[in-house]
């Protein structure tokens, strides 16, 4: 009989996601001969190069005025971070919330990338989720976002991985975790935390691939200092790292 590998398949609404929130693990499990990827969904770009007041913010914060140049310097990002840890990745082309528009032409989300889902993203769930469904198989195994914190696209993919009815593993997002710590119990209510011990080479490789998002780092930290150390202690809490499952 011809046993069949396991594909591991982090589920990263954006362009860091899944390495910020498990880049040690995912480096221990390739080390272990473990076939893992990272599938992206918010990267894909904008029709036009046209911004609301919020989303020109945060692009003033990120040091990159057009759509087009921060979506691609992203992805370059996130594929020297995956290259770190050694994961292979796959970019779709949903738009990130703050290039959303409504069926009006009016933008989604213009105060903040926290709101709860608008009416006009409902069937986004649903789309991603047929995406998601079309390019997996049986045998692989799904590690979604839990959505602490509560952004907006973190919700909806959450809710995606979840139509598909299948079993998921969750992961802790971070730097949300550390910012909204309350809503870690609430969000694995009746949940199993399966603990993975992270080896000091994929602590390493988790701090370093985390830092190769330049262009983010001075939104998510305090600096690539202080970066370095809340993964360090998050890493390697005697507990250990969690994946949680339904009970």
């Amino acid at each position: 009989m011809v046993k069949i590998a396991m594909r591991w398949i982090y589920i990263s609404p954006h362009l860091d996601d899944a390495v910020l929130s498990a880049g040690g693990l995912i480096y221990d499990q390739i080390r272990a001969g473990m076939d893992v990827e990272i599938w992206n969904f918010m990267c894909g770009f904008p029709a036009t190069e046209e911004l609301s007041t919020f989303a020109q913010v945060m692009h003033y914060q990120w040091g990159i005025p057009a759509a087009a140049d921060l979506i691609t310097a992203r992805r370059a990002e996130d594929a020297k971070a995956a290259g770190i840890v050694g994961a292979k990745t796959v970019y779709f082309d949903f738009l990130d919330c703050i290039y959303r528009r409504g069926k009006n032409g009016d933008w989604l989300y213009t105060s903040g990338v926290f709101d709860p889902p608008c009416q006009d993203d409902a069937d986004l769930p649903a789309r991603i989720a047929e995406s998601i469904s079309a390019r997996i198989t049986p045998t692989d195994q799904l590690v979604c976002q839990l959505a602490l914190g509560s952004h907006v696209d973190h919700v909806l993919v959450r809710r995606a991985v979840e139509l598909l009815q299948r079993p998921v593993l969750y992961d802790v997002d971070i730097p949300y975790l550390f910012n909204s710590p309350a809503e870690l119990a609430p969000k694995t209510a009746g949940m199993k935390a399966n603990t993975h011990r992270i080896t000091a080479a994929g602590l390493q490789s988790w701090q370093d691939a985390v830092a190769a998002y330049e262009s983010q780092i001075s939104s998510l930290f305090d600096s690539p200092e202080d970066m370095r150390e809340k993964i360090r202690q998050y890493g390697s809490e005697s507990s250990g790292f969690h994946l949680w499952s339904s009970a």
